[in-house]
């Protein structure tokens, strides 16, 4: 009786095993995903049907319903567009890609600012949210109950108490350790939070896989943030393990706020089911500085690849310089190709990276790509002076970028991401010193895959089979 019954669910393991090689080759996002899984579901089905249970969703299906509640305010900012359209004698590039991207229109009138590490970063949020007047709209994949984190808990009810309406929202798998009481102190001071463990989706779903990974702080509909920085004691360099933490953030004004204020009005909806734009200001006023700019945010939501194709997209736009610093490279193939071609045709295509490891098999599958793209042409830097974090790109003179997209497979395609492009030469060069800055802290990676330790030769290779997940 005993062997009939184990058998009897050793036969359903494996029928489980080839319904879901199926559905993987049916709606996988890439065709390395489909066969990684296809094989992994059949030779180990007592490992693989669980952990495609929890890693093996495709897309959230139902997440454009919230841009659907918010394509009046789209079309609003479309009408804008007019208005606010660039002189096109300040574009000296394309932006139709990124504004298809975006589904939004590159906008003038934008104001930046760059914020080098935790403490500018977090002087400037505190001191906007105690100038907030009428609410702030605030998103952060990690939300530690620390010393960082119990600050930004007093300034958010010091604003609730003083009449601000404040909305609260994290990711449920990046504050995972945050306790019940943070929220709930939160809520009981009239603070409205969105409760990850209470969201839609993931929690239902298995779909731990997918995490919401922007940083978003919205002042009034005038001032927004944006960037690598979570909220931890880390991220202001005070971590026994990493030292120095290097990180940037983005101060912005103008009509990018509103923009990147509908992404945070789809997320909430997302997570609490509720229609936020009848109560935010979407008038707003322009920056003294006048830069054209466009958020873009991209996620498993979306119908086409628009986190890889953002970066194809700035890739193929350069002709003379391309620096991107990222704490992870695990691209995929169309990246690595886009990568090695502006390097054959002359740009200057540099990689910027830790040399510090934070997640190790992110960290060691790297190595597996870089041989490829420095044999045409493509530098690698190792950044030293403690962990470096932080996300953005600049291309020539013409486009700079900050936000929260890493360049590698889990940004491109499993994360909710999103990124402020300015395509104003003043952006380019704020960029551009602040990364030649950075080089100077690191070292030109010059050993190819044969040269590593044993570690690394072995385990790059291996580690890379993991690459639709990192």
């Amino acid at each position: 009786m005993w062997t009939l019954l184990v058998s009897a669910l050793v036969f359903c393991l494996y029928v489980t095993a080839c319904l879901f090689s199926l559905r993987a080759a049916q709606t996988a996002r890439t065709p390395q995903g489909a066969v990684g899984w296809v094989v992994f579901l059949i030779s180990a089905p007592f490992l693989a049907v669980p952990m495609y249970l929890f890693l093996g969703h495709h897309r959230f299906r139902g997440y454009r319903i919230a841009r659907q509640e918010s394509e009046r305010v789209v079309e609003g900012i479309k009408t804008f567009a007019d208005y606010s359209k660039p002189d096109p004698s300040t574009m000296t590039l394309n932006p139709r890609p990124f504004e298809v991207l975006a589904h939004l229109p590159v906008s003038r009138g934008n104001g930046a600012e760059l914020l080098v590490d935790g403490q500018a970063t977090f002087d400037a949020i505190f001191k906007a949210i105690d100038a907030a007047e009428n609410y702030i709209l605030i998103q952060f994949y990690i939300v530690r109950d620390d010393t960082l984190g119990q600050e930004l808990q007093k300034k958010l009810i010091a604003a609730a108490k003083r009449g601000v309406h404040v909305r609260f929202m994290t990711d449920a798998v990046g504050s995972y350790g945050l306790p019940t009481t943070y929220l709930e102190t939160m809520r009981e001071a009239g603070i409205d939070v969105a409760d990850p463990k209470e969201q839609r989706g993931p929690n239902f779903r298995f779909q731990l896989n997918y995490r919401n990974h922007r940083k978003t702080v919205i002042i009034d509909g005038e001032t927004g943030f944006i960037g690598g920085h979570n909220v931890g004691v880390e991220y202001l360099g005070q971590s026994d393990r990493f030292g120095h933490w290097r990180d940037t953030h983005l101060k912005m004004t103008g009509h990018i706020v509103r923009q990147l204020q509908l992404i945070f009005c789809e997320d909430w909806h997302w997570a609490r089911d509720e229609d936020l734009i009848d109560h935010l200001d979407w008038a707003g006023s322009e920056a003294e500085q006048d830069m054209n700019a466009l958020l873009v945010a991209t996620g498993p939501g979306d119908d086409t690849e628009t986190g890889a194709m953002l970066f194809f997209a700035a890739i193929a736009e350069a002709k003379e310089r391309l620096w991107i610093a990222s704490p992870y490279f695990v691209p995929d193939i169309d990246i690595m190709t886009a990568l090695q071609h502006a390097a054959m045709r002359g740009v200057d295509v540099r990689i910027l990276l830790p040399d510090v490891i934070d997640h190790r098999l992110p960290w060691l599958a790297a190595f597996a790509y870089f041989d490829e793209i420095r044999d045409c042409g493509v530098r690698v830097f190792r950044y030293t002076d403690g962990f470096m974090h932080q996300k953005a790109f600049v291309v020539d003179d013409a486009l700079a970028a900050v936000g929260t997209t890493n360049l590698d497979n889990r940004s491109f395609r499993l994360n909710f991401e999103a990124m402020a492009l300015f395509f104003d030469p003043r952006a380019a060069e704020a960029v551009s010193e602040m990364l030649s800055a950075d080089f100077e802290n690191c070292y030109e990676l010059t050993r190819s895959m044969p040269q590593q330790p044993a570690h690394i030769r072995f385990g790059a290779p291996l580690a890379r089979l993991f690459a639709p997940i990192l």
